[in-house]
């Protein structure tokens, strides 16, 4: 049961790591782009031509919900950065950290319940974790369910049903 509990801490490190590389890698593009619209903004070209002419504040706005971007991705870096995983007994409900497997159809699916950012698939030792948040539909289901619980949720339109199969 150590070894176990040792293998899932590593899991969620390696689950951690790959959320904080498809966030730093966002993070540098949107960066680029932000540099780029923020030159574009200041550029003697995007002069205004005339009164109907706005190249130079769209381009200026475009900086600005970039720059928000940006912070909100810093954001999220420093959180997943401090983030305390923890193991989880067989008999605990599911909460922050929790890797789930979730049977659905025959199917064993794999959810990470992290503070923020989900939606990403990330690929631990050849299988695939979604990363959910607390808030997405999937993530209010599956908070403070236990092992053999079934849960239902809404994904598109259509109500898809699981059962609890392991939580760590």
């Amino acid at each position: 049961n150590r070894e176990s509990s040792r293998k899932s801490h590593m899991d969620k490190i390696k689950i951690v790591s790959q959320v904080l590389q498809h966030l730093e890698s966002e993070l540098n593009g949107i960066t680029e782009a932000a540099k780029d619209s923020f030159d574009g903004a200041t550029d003697e070209q995007s002069k205004a031509e005339g009164q109907f002419d706005t190249r130079a504040l769209e381009s200026s706005y475009l900086a600005e919900g970039q720059a928000r971007h940006a912070a909100d991705l810093k954001e999220a870096i420093a959180v997943y950065q401090s983030l305390e995983l923890r193991p989880f007994e067989s008999h605990e409900p599911i909460a922050l950290t929790a890797v789930v497997e979730l049977e659905q159809r025959g199917r064993g699916y794999l959810y990470f319940i992290g503070p923020r950012d989900g939606g990403h698939i990330v690929e631990v030792d050849g299988r695939e974790v979604m990363v959910i948040t607390p808030h997405s539909p999937i993530g209010q289901t599956l908070l403070g369910k236990t092992i053999g619980s079934v849960v239902r949720f809404g994904q598109n339109g259509s109500t898809r049903e699981g059962t609890i199969k392991q939580v760590r």
